[in-house]
């Protein structure tokens, strides 16, 4: 035992260990090993049902004490987005988009479509003008600037990454910026924020270059594994929302209760996006265009989901239900907005 306390019986009766044999057999280890994926499977179906087809009820069920029968809610959630960014970032990345390859792919078929015109052409004005648009393609992928000036040259002012960045361009390194900011007077330097960009400017400068697309791969990489902790921060301000909006009931249902709300929400968001991407595959992978109606059924019931279960949770009207249920989303959106522009932000200095 743990405890080092004498044994009577098959438990002990000072730290509750069951009296087992510390060396156990392959047999009873695969056993007990399925046993364990059983019982968490059977908590598991119960409650995915629950949560999928009555919007609510677990809410509910967990805040009036009854919870045995189901999964905890942070169990839960942590299993499912677990899952859902297994799945997320396998199919969402910038390698499995190819989108350096899709670009180059785009460039090369109109050349090979010209070169392919050039050969059909029947007389030599055809040809002429043919050549003279393939020259134009070619001038524009190495000269995009200067075809871009050539169409502003109306007396308007053309700005490009190039021309914003070109004071930073003349640093060879941030340690040579940092130099010059230091022997400028203190009224005549830049600001701690323009100072910061400027920093970043210059370092992604010298690390990309002119690989502007790798630069922005590696941008929608860092993006995306930032995704889960912009979700992971929105829950607790969408509990908050939810105590705001039910601020007359506060005495009813504390700011847990609409954590644990919030929570099963966002579990059921992941399941239905997990179907959602699924569907697609199998569109993909068959060519059943019909497929589409699955997904448009989904956000149908999702949006139903969502209403049904703040009616069925918080016990109010229909009416009011409904217009706490547009408020909330408004201000899901504005709060999603914001936490996007500052983990888009956080995003750039972390490449």
């Amino acid at each position: 035992m743990n405890c080092n306390a004498a044994l009577h019986g098959r438990y002990c009766h000072v730290c509750g260990q069951e009296n087992i044999e510390p060396r156990q057999s392959a047999f009873h280890l695969i056993t007990h090993f399925f046993y364990d994926i059983t019982h968490f499977d059977g908590k598991f179906f119960t409650t995915l049902k629950d949560l999928l087809l009555k919007p609510g009820f677990l809410s509910a069920e967990f805040i009036k004490g009854r919870r045995m029968s189901y999964l905890h809610p942070i169990r839960m959630y942590v299993f499912t987005s677990a899952f859902f960014f297994i799945i997320f970032f396998s199919l969402f990345n910038a390698k499995n988009l190819k989108i350096r390859d899709r670009a180059k792919d785009t460039g090369q078929n109109v050349e090979q479509a010209m070169q392919a015109a050039l050969k059909n052409a029947k007389t030599k004005e055809d040809s002429a003008s043919i050549e003279k648009a393939l020259n134009e393609v070619k001038n524009l992928e190495l000269h995009p600037k200067a075809s871009k000036d050539s169409e502003d040259n109306n007396g308007g002012v053309t700005f490009s990454l190039d021309t914003l960045n070109a004071r930073e361009r003349q640093y060879k390194s941030v340690k040579e910026y940092d130099s010059v900011e230091n022997a400028l007077p203190p009224e005549k330097r830049d600001s701690w924020l323009k100072r910061l960009a400027k920093r970043k400017t210059i370092d992604l400068n010298l690390r990309y270059k002119n690989d502007k697309k790798g630069l922005f791969e590696e941008f929608f990489n860092v993006l995306l594994h930032n995704f889960p902790k912009l979700l992971f921060v929105s829950l607790p301000v969408f509990a908050l929302l939810l105590e705001v909006l039910y601020i007359r009931r506060r005495k009813q249902f504390y700011y847990a209760d609409h954590g644990i709300f919030a929570i099963h929400v966002y579990i059921y968001s992941f399941i239905s996006l997990l179907f959602i991407f699924g569907i697609n595959a199998i569109s993909n992978l068959t060519g059943w265009g019909w497929l589409w109606l699955l997904n448009l059924a989904i956000i149908l019931y999702t949006i139903y989901y969502y209403y049904k279960a703040m009616r069925n949770f918080y016990q109010q009207g229909r009416a009011k239900t409904f217009f706490k249920y547009m408020f909330l989303l408004f201000l899901s959106f504005v709060t999603i907005l914001i936490l996007f522009i500052f983990f888009l932000a956080f995003s750039i200095m972390e490449v």
